[in-house]
């Protein structure tokens, strides 16, 4: 379902990604020259008008990495916007290097910084409120005298609109004439609340008649609120980043902005099913970043349409749209079930045909799957984020045995410490019956449990040489019972790839040995029944 908001043609709308330059002041988030550029295509992908690609001249990577685009970069729907600031106080547009540096970026769009807000013109700038629109004018004159389309981003606009309204209200007239496309009111502070900004963004489109964008922030928790109630005071240019990031709490997060628009508010802002692409880029972009994607994002995280109580899969068995706002596909993600503690015989069923298993009429066997999955969430399992062990334990519980491809003899791990400052060093010694004969393997590690990794595949690979793709890309660690202290309980989660697909099993018990064992095991087991390897 939508609710319309009239009649607006994507060419008449601007989605500007903001990622590449004011994404990448996130703490801890540090972009080369070839992350921006792989992102940019990425964006491009998703199928955002415009990408701003960083400030040319103020600093060396910025500089090139406009000069590596111009040459490497085929971009079929996004154009390439060069950030800047207007010129400096006392000085020509044409002899600030500043200025000169967006003109020699090659790009066709230039968006620059403003102040709207009277005291940073005064404390900030240090120079008076006639000078600042002065700077405003010229610079914009000059860049479209020189053939680049200029957008202009009012800094603290909204703060300024609240302390002297005729001044903010001028900058943006002076925009306006001197050429500007749009006037960007920018939330720098993060402050608004929704309210407040479809109040000054009516006002400010109605005296001005000037074309107007909104650059949101989040310190309240309203960015994409607040972009939204932009949009339908009249604002037609929407500035954000992707995932959320950004400094401090981050920025508007672009995909969900463009979702509600076009999902919730019928607006056609996006190319046709370009969101279909967006849980996919998003994730991608999360690798480039380093920063892992948030799973309760709204839109394309893995827990967007993940439902975990059993009142929801027996409606959802019925009509999934009854407990989700909207179809994942749209978006390119997918409904979950997650199997834990909470459900009952409808989640098992539905998520059984999710792994491909028709339970459909078997009460006896969803009872008894259910019963089992309740108790071992009882002694601290969780099969939630671990669908490969809950596919073992179903194919256990309907084929009346375990998958298995090999069977332990026994195993040991030795781990020692050389000197004060000396590395850690671990060894396994496992013995394992697979194929037919009997593997006796030491391996090597770093620890404990990287030494077990290592004798195990080394020995099952010798029957089974699939597992050669296979490699451990996460382990996480959780003391259940806190209260024990070192005799608590250890839950162990493994995350596994093929190079791929991608899959996780979790290990409990006594000590970190005993559970990553056990999580070791079933990896190695369903990498091999995901291959399709008989059991020799």
């Amino acid at each position: 379902m939508s609710i319309s908001h009239g009649t607006h043609n994507i060419a008449d709308f601007h989605v500007y990604d903001t990622t590449l330059r004011d994404g990448a002041q996130q703490e801890g988030l540090n972009l080369s020259v070839q992350d921006k550029l792989a992102i940019s295509q990425h964006l491009d992908d998703l199928g955002v008008g415009y990408i701003e690609g960083g400030w040319p001249g103020s600093n060396p990577k910025d500089t090139e990495f406009f000069a590596l685009a111009a040459k490497e970069l085929d971009l079929k729907n996004a154009t390439l916007a060069a950030f800047g600031a207007t010129r400096r106080p006392g000085i020509a547009a044409a002899d600030d290097p500043l200025i000169q540096a967006l003109r020699d970026s090659g790009a066709s769009v230039v968006t620059m910084v403003a102040k709207s807000h009277d005291q940073h013109v005064i404390k900030a700038l240090k120079t008076t409120l006639d000078e600042n629109l002065s700077m405003v004018r010229d610079s914009i004159t000059y860049l479209r005298g020189e053939g680049q389309r200029v957008f202009l981003d009012l800094e603290h606009f909204f703060n300024g609109y609240l302390d002297n309204k005729e001044y903010a209200i001028e900058v943006v007239r002076v925009a306006a004439e001197a050429g500007a496309e749009v006037a960007v009111l920018c939330d720098t502070n993060g402050g608004m609340l929704p309210h407040w900004v479809s109040d000054i963004v009516g006002h400010v489109g109605e005296v001005t008649g000037a074309r107007l964008g909104i650059h949101a922030h989040n310190d309240t928790g309203c960015a994409v609120a607040n972009t939204l109630a932009a949009v339908q005071s009249g604002a037609t240019h929407v500035q954000g980043c992707v995932n959320g990031y950004g400094e401090r709490t981050g920025n508007a997060d672009l995909i969900t902005c463009a979702a509600n628009l076009e999902f919730k508010l019928g607006m056609k802002v996006m190319p046709e099913g370009a969101l279909r692409e967006a849980t996919r880029i998003a994730h991608a972009i999360s690798e480039i970043t380093n920063y892992p994607p948030a799973a309760r994002q709204p839109y394309t995280g893995v827990s967007a349409f993940a439902h975990k109580a059993g009142l929801h899969a027996s409606a959802i068995k019925v009509d999934p749209d009854l407990y989700q706002h909207m179809d994942p596909m749209l978006v390119g993600n997918d409904m979950r079930l997650l199997v834990s503690e909470m459900a009952g015989r409808a989640t098992i069923e539905l998520k059984g045909r999710e792994l491909g298993f028709d339970l459909t009429g078997d009460t006896e066997l969803l009872t008894r799957v259910t019963d089992r999955v309740k108790a071992l969430e009882q002694d601290g399992y969780t099969f939630e984020a671990a669908d490969a062990s809950f596919e073992l334990l179903l194919a256990e519980e309907i084929d009346g045995r375990r998958p298995s491809y090999f069977d332990v003899e026994s195993g040991r791990v030795i781990a020692e410490s050389v000197g004060s400052q000396g590395d850690a060093l671990a060894e396994a010694t496992i013995k394992v019956s697979a194929g037919g004969k009997r593997w006796a393997v030491v391996g090597e590690g770093n620890g404990p449990v990287n030494a077990l990794d290592h004798a195990l595949r080394e020995a099952v690979e010798q029957a089974y040489p699939e597992v050669a793709r296979f490699h451990l890309v996460d382990f996480r660690v959780r003391i259940l019972d806190q209260g024990k202290g070192t005799d608590s309980v250890t839950r162990v989660l493994i995350d596994t790839t093929d190079g791929k697909d991608t899959w996780t099993t979790v290990g409990v018990g006594s000590n970190i040995i005993e559970a990553s064992w056990e999580a070791l095991a079933d990896a190695m087991t369903y990498g091999l029944r995901l291959a399709g390897v008989k059991r020799i």
